[in-house]
């Protein structure tokens, strides 16, 4: 009787481990692909743009710095 009982259970299990046993090794593999893709791809373009945005910020600034400065001088 005890071999029956367990019989649905462990069916089941086999099933979810058929249905999901690979899981664990898709799921690290998409891991490694989106690390990758981040290295590789974004992180250079927001140092890229992260270093662009002071550099137009210092630009627009001396703008303003000369134009206050033909201001003061009329």
């Amino acid at each position: 009787m005890g071999e029956n009982a367990s019989g649905p259970f462990e069916n089941m299990g086999r099933r979810v481990d058929e249905h999901f046993g690979g899981a664990g090794e898709r799921i690290e593999e998409d891991v490694r692909r989106v690390t990758a893709y981040l290295n590789d791809r974004v992180i250079p373009e927001v140092r890229e743009n992260s270093s662009r945005a002071p550099r137009l910020a210092a630009e627009q600034l001396t703008l303003l710095a000369e134009h206050l400065e033909r201001c003061r001088g009329r």
